[in-house]
């Protein structure tokens, strides 16, 4: 699939079939991740591809969206933040943003799989840790199901570009 089919057609979905996700798929989408950029290259993360029905039950306890455990698959992103690359003077921790980088490298790896994906951050994050068992320097920093849609995604709109993007010469 063409990269700007890609970007126009990857939706939030919110329906999943039970199908199988193909080791294959999960292979390319791993690669995907390990080539995404990270902050003087620290590479701060770990992307989980939970299929064990005991850890994914788990998972949706500490995440209850109705659609999560649907899907076959359940992507869970782990940041590191005791290695993650810090603002100078600050001391401001990047790794939510080397985190959305990768994680948008797996989401449009799987679109481009014809997968699905939804990002959820909408949980309790100890709850999240305490059920991943995980222990310093890790926290789960967002969770996705991943599989094939039930059904179509639904259109949707988005602002103009000229409200999101300006050219300044």
């Amino acid at each position: 699939m063409d990269f700007y089919d890609v970007i126009s057609t990857r939706r939030s979905i919110r329906h999943y079939s039970d199908r199988p996700v193909p080791d294959a798929s999960l292979d390319r989408i791993a690669q995907a991740v390990q080539l995404a950029p990270t902050a003087c290259n620290r590479q701060p993360f770990r992307i989980l591809a939970v299929r064990n029905p005991e850890l994914r039950a788990a998972i949706c306890r500490a995440c209850p969206q109705r659609f999560l455990p649907e899907a076959p698959v359940i992507l869970v992103a782990l940041g590191d933040m005791k290695n993650a690359w810090r603002r100078v003077g600050d001391d401001h921790s990047i790794v939510e943003i080397d985190l959305g980088i990768v994680f948008e490298h797996a989401v449009l790896a799987a679109t481009a799989e014809g997968l699905s994906t939804c990002w959820v951050c909408a949980y309790d994050r100890k709850r999240m840790d305490e059920a991943l068992k995980l222990g310093e320097p890790w926290s789960a920093l967002a969770v996705s199901p991943l599989g094939y849609a039930s059904e179509p995604a639904a259109p949707i709109e988005h602002k103009p570009v000229p409200e999101l993007f300006e050219i300044i010469d």
